[in-house]
């Protein structure tokens, strides 16, 4: 069972509101094709003067840019960013507006819509299994049909129109019972060690991504001591 989700519900730290997104459900419309997607797994950051250090692997680290306005506003809308040139990202924005903070979307399964989510993913490359539809950050914003920059800024609580889309996000009535967390994935420097055990999935979900360091992340984690068991 699922509920719509408040801005409330969201204004605590990205940290903190990471694990309860996980079995969230996000449902987009994309020129009236609906895909439902169930949370499996996610990562925190934080901005510039969010929480209690800085986080160095945060795009708004170094405070407000054009690229990461949408992570300074108000807790719920999406923060739809382009990585590598190529993939569009999906965070959830959270914190309290003016506190920079977003929760990105790494894994998810497709439990509405796959068809149209197949043939997304199809369009921008080769889908092997139905698990990996949105298993990475870059799929699954393919799947839902989320594209920077038309849909960054997308209000997910009160789902209202913005560039021919509608989203929501639904949360669970009860918190996921089975969670483990750890290093966030390619995550460059000491931000994707476990200094930052910042990522959160549901154990044992096929739709999960595989671990892999960032630049220069296996040099740091083997000077604190991190071992291959902390990574998933």
């Amino acid at each position: 069972m699922t509920r719509p989700a408040s801005r409330v519900d969201l204004a605590a730290l990205p940290v903190e509101v990471a694990p309860t997104l996980l079995g969230a459900h996000l449902e987009t419309v994309v020129a009236g094709e609906r895909v439902v997607l169930r949370i499996t797994e996610v990562e925190a950051y934080h901005g510039l003067g969010t929480g209690d250090r800085p986080d160095p692997g945060s795009h708004a680290r170094g405070g407000p840019t054009a690229r990461n306005a949408t992570m300074w506003g108000e807790p719920g809308h999406l923060y739809v960013y382009l990585s590598h040139g190529i993939h569009s990202c999906v965070n959830v924005v959270c914190g309290p507006e003016g506190v920079a903070g977003g929760v990105l979307l790494r894994g998810g399964e497709v439990l509405e819509g796959a068809d149209v989510a197949e043939r997304r993913r199809r369009e921008r490359g080769v889908v092997r299994a139905r698990n990996d539809l949105a298993r990475g950050p870059g799929r699954l914003g393919d799947a839902v049909g989320l594209r920077h920059p038309v849909h960054d800024g997308i209000d997910a609580v009160t789902g209202a129109e913005h560039a021919g889309a509608r989203t929501r996000l639904l949360l669970p009535e009860h918190p996921a019972s089975a969670v483990s967390s750890g290093p966030r994935v390619g995550v460059a420097g000491i931000a994707g060690t476990t200094a930052f055990p910042w990522r959160f999935w549901l154990t044992g979900d096929p739709t999960v991504s595989v671990f892999r360091w960032g630049r220069g992340a296996a040099e740091a984690a083997a000077r604190q001591g991190d071992t291959p068991s902390m990574l998933d």
